[in-house]
């Protein structure tokens, strides 16, 4: 028996629409997986057939909640540039139980404010249609381009942890933790 499925929460801000997976999306999203600029912060690219998984559990994720991991695209022009949305972290961190926001666009669309615009949309379900109180997020602590990313849709700056999930002697253990409250969110923002 398959577990039920929830509303599907799907939106669009200016530029962007922010949507359930689709087959010809996977292409796309296994070029950018591989792509040694989009990976530097994680241990290595994956291959075809993890990105591939990796696409489909974030499909099955948003099947069954209604909310995850959107797929991202431009309006009328570009039909896939990477996701961005929300996530329960698989790993027990240092400050489970919580739900992430998180991005990962293709390079060529960086500097553009797209991953500013969904993050800022997924706020806005997050806190206005799920009711959560808070949405957290990490990186590696080099990853400045991501943490400019969270500073911009208002998250605050709540120290560093080593992720448990990497190896004790990674490089990319090191990360920092961004926060934001409800309270704190700036509804006008969006």
């Amino acid at each position: 028996m398959s577990p039920a499925m929830a509303e599907l929460f799907e939106f669009e801000t200016s530029r962007l629409r922010l949507r359930q997976w689709q087959k010809s999306d996977f292409e796309s999203f296994a070029a950018l997986n591989a792509d040694p600029r989009v990976m530097q912060h994680f241990p290595e690219p994956l291959s075809r057939q993890a990105s591939n998984e990796m696409a489909e559990k974030i499909r099955t994720l948003i099947k069954q909640r209604g909310w995850g991991f959107w797929a991202v695209e431009v309006k009328d022009t570009e039909p896939f540039i990477g996701f961005c949305g929300l996530h329960v972290p698989i790993a027990t961190l240092p400050f489970s139980p919580c739900v992430e926001i998180g991005w990962r666009l293709s390079s060529t669309h960086w500097g553009k404010g797209y991953a500013s615009e969904a993050a800022r949309g997924a706020l806005h379900v997050a806190f206005q249609q799920l009711g959560l109180s808070e949405i957290v997020s990490f990186t590696t602590v080099g990853n400045r381009r991501s943490r400019r990313v969270m500073e911009r849709i208002g998250m605050n700056y709540s120290g560093e942890f080593e992720h448990p999930g990497l190896p004790e002697r990674s490089p990319l253990r090191p990360h920092v933790l961004y926060r934001l409250q409800r309270g704190q969110w700036d509804v006008k923002a969006c």
